[in-house]
């Protein structure tokens, strides 16, 4: 019934708009529903890597937070990592992973949500998973974090959750990658669940297509207002974190937004908004996860090459 307010509510847009505002909204309230159905408060979970950080933490039940994944919560996208454990269970070939590789690098020289990235990397997803059953990829999705994924965990950003968490306060991650690995990943890290990009499946087989559009942008704004009201959460009490520019209409609908590892145009509309930042890819931090900062400033220069080079071809 709310999906049916919700598109005839946009009645009055113009019909190009409506289109894409209608998938959003499809989008973000299909990723709420199903984060309703798996979302867990989990027991005894890890202490924070980090003490206490000094933010305003209201410790009642119409408050959440939200926390988006990649590069927020992890280092890199949380797609890219699980598409390497998929590659390694043999699921797709070396130029498909070559060319979720390619998505990667771009992701980490730019520092942003590119929507045709976004948009290509998709499309490979779907492709992969087209005619698997859920069930399977949620078996090998624990091995993969594991493996690939727990190791990128920021630290800082662990213990922002955790302080919420301590408050009472359920802590959901908000991410356009498949919800079914965002589930994984919240459930592991102790938080209550998680709003992700919805795949459509028939009788627990995916059908390669998506319920609406990717979670990003608008969408993620979207499935958070859908929750809240399902949760009856009061926006004006919550928290959201996001290191990208593209968050900005979820971190704008909370009282407490944050901008956490930011990217250019987002630390920009932070500082002018007068919101939190924090930022934890110094080399002292890189270093408490494991991160040499001369490997990383060698991986940026070596995707810088490859950036250059592919430009150059292309022109």
């Amino acid at each position: 019934m709310a999906m049916l307010v919700g598109m005839a509510s946009l009645g009055w847009l113009p019909r190009r708009k409506r289109s894409v505002t209608a998938r959003s909204v499809l989008a973000g309230e299909a990723a709420a529903e199903a984060a309703r159905k798996t979302s867990q408060v989990a027991e005894g979970a890890e202490a924070a890597a980090e003490a206490e950080p000094e933010f305003p933490v209201v410790g009642d039940v119409r408050a959440a937070a939200f926390f988006d994944l990649d590069n927020t919560v992890m280092q890199g996208a949380a797609l890219f990592h699980f598409g390497r454990g998929l590659y390694k269970r043999q699921f797709f070939s070396k130029r498909e992973l070559a060319r979720f590789a390619w998505q990667q690098t771009w992701f980490r020289l730019a520092g942003v949500e590119d929507p045709a990235h976004m948009e290509d990397a998709r499309e490979s997803a779907l492709s992969i998973v087209r005619g698997h059953h859920v069930s399977e990829l949620m078996e090998m999705g624990e091995e993969i974090y594991d493996e690939y994924m727990a190791g990128r965990i920021w630290p800082g950003t662990r213990a922002l959750a955790q302080a919420h968490l301590d408050a009472g306060q359920k802590v959901w991650l908000v991410t356009a990658a498949p919800v079914e690995a965002a589930t994984i990943i919240a459930r592991r890290l102790g938080l209550t669940g998680a709003l992700g990009t919805v795949a459509e499946s028939v009788d627990g087989v995916y059908t390669g297509r998506l319920v609406g559009e990717p979670l990003h942008g608008p969408a993620k704004a979207e499935a958070v207002r859908a929750l809240a009201l399902a949760e009856c959460l009061d926006l004006a009490r919550c928290a959201a974190y996001s290191d990208s520019h593209n968050d900005i209409p979820m971190l704008s609908i909370v009282g407490y937004p944050y901008a956490i590892n930011p990217d250019t145009k987002l630390k920009r509309h932070a500082r002018e908004h007068d919101w939190r930042l924090r930022d934890y890819r110094t080399a002292r931090k890189a270093a408490k996860v494991g991160i040499p900062a001369a490997a990383g400033v060698g991986a940026l220069a070596g995707g810088a090459a490859a950036a250059a080079a592919l430009h150059r071809r292309r022109r």
